[in-house]
């Protein structure tokens, strides 16, 4: 039976429960892998996606990794800082700012791929190995059917 009233409710049954603890257990173990780097999982994201695509402009990143755009801003303000990434001009629009990686960033990346896999494997390790392909798949289709839903829809 469904509760109605919040005295019935357990957080035991709510799937957003999970899902928040998951989050953050998700990131505890991205910074511990990357300790050494300094690198959080949003600019881990920012990083990969720049190299992925060269050229890309700060709008487009922001909705390939579902980040708002004026919080990305700030993320790629520090990769910049650190010598990690580039903003250039672009040709056609004075207004739009194209991302590129420094050979540092490049670098960076290199090394940190290795434990950024690892933490993945660390987080489906509790699973049976039959059962990881088919959790991320379900994974996606949730963040698929509910895109639109996020104050920052992906459009990857």
């Amino acid at each position: 039976m469904t509760p109605t009233s919040a005295a019935g409710i357990h957080l035991d049954d709510l799937p957003g429960h999970y899902i928040r603890r998951l989050q953050q257990i998700a990131v505890a173990i991205f910074m511990q892998e990357t300790a050494s780097w300094s690198v959080t999982p949003v600019q881990f994201a920012a990083l990969q996606t720049v190299a992925n695509s060269p050229g890309i402009d700060q709008r487009t990143l922001a909705r390939r990794i579902g980040f708002d755009t004026s919080t990305i801003a700030g993320v790629i303000d520090r990769l910049e800082a650190r010598g990690l990434m580039s903003r250039g001009p672009s040709p056609d629009d004075r207004r739009v700012r194209l991302l590129t990686l420094t050979d540092a960033g490049r670098q960076l990346l290199h090394e940190v791929v290795p434990s950024m896999l690892k933490t993945q494997q660390r987080i489906l390790e509790p699973l049976p190995p039959a059962e990881r392909d088919e959790f991320v798949r379900m994974l996606r289709v949730l963040v698929d059917a509910n895109n639109e839903l996020s104050r920052a829809p992906s459009d990857a």
